[in-house]
């Protein structure tokens, strides 16, 4: 072997060992382009949202809106922690999703009641607990929309779950805010009349096929 060819040699096998580790490299810590935009985005709105909640807690009058605050705070809080621990490591995070519990009762008042016509405000002081209501509400059902369309993006496995177990949580979050607002009739809700809701219920049925044929 002269002395040119053995820097080429050295150079060589230093390649072929970075070539080596770098398939050695666990598959569950890459990511793809558009999964990386897409939680990116999902993180992005988490913490606006959270930020959005700091600045809510401040106005609200009502204890029940304040611990409904406090409570969905915190649990999006250790959800954006063990995304963005996973999404780094691209493994486990350090303890898996929980479940969001939300304490409002699933009765809902239904049929509508006359109110005054809304408009938007025109000074701050009006803003109140039902402005409030609304506007995480509508942060939340945004979010959840981002979440659902992430994890149908997400090639990493580990991520992908974490999203995916998510979305139930963000949907129990804006039930128990919906259910809050219809209780003091901030949000009614309309129903159809009896015939035609029967109408509706009757459109369809089930089927007795198992297979395709």
């Amino acid at each position: 072997m002269n002395i040119q060819q053995q820097p080429m040699n050295q150079q060589s096998a230093i390649n072929n060992q970075a070539m080596m580790q770098n398939m050695q490299q666990p598959t569950d810590t890459k990511h793809g382009g558009h999964e990386l935009m897409d939680v990116h985005e999902v993180l992005s709105c988490t913490i606006s949202t959270l930020d959005q909640y700091l600045l809510y807690k401040q106005h609200v009058k009502d204890p029940e809106l304040t611990d409904i605050i406090n409570r969905q705070h915190q649990f999006m809080l250790d959800n954006y922690n063990i995304l963005t621990e996973c999404f780094k490591s691209g493994m486990n995070p350090s303890h898996h999703t929980s479940r969001y519990e939300m304490t409002q009762s699933n009765d809902v008042v239904y049929g509508l009641t006359p109110s005054q016509p809304r408009k938007p405000k025109m000074n701050a002081s009006e803003i109140g607990d039902r402005c409030i209501s609304n506007y995480m509400l509508g942060l939340i059902k945004a979010d959840s929309a981002f979440l659902t369309k992430a994890a149908l993006e997400v090639t990493n496995p580990v991520v992908r779950r974490v999203i995916a177990d998510s979305v139930p949580n963000y949907i129990e979050m804006a039930y128990e805010i919906f259910q809050y607002q219809n209780k003091h009739q901030y949000y009614q809700v309309a129903q159809l009349n009896a015939q035609d809701m029967q109408l509706v219920l009757n459109s369809y049925t089930t089927t007795t096929g198992q297979t395709l044929q």
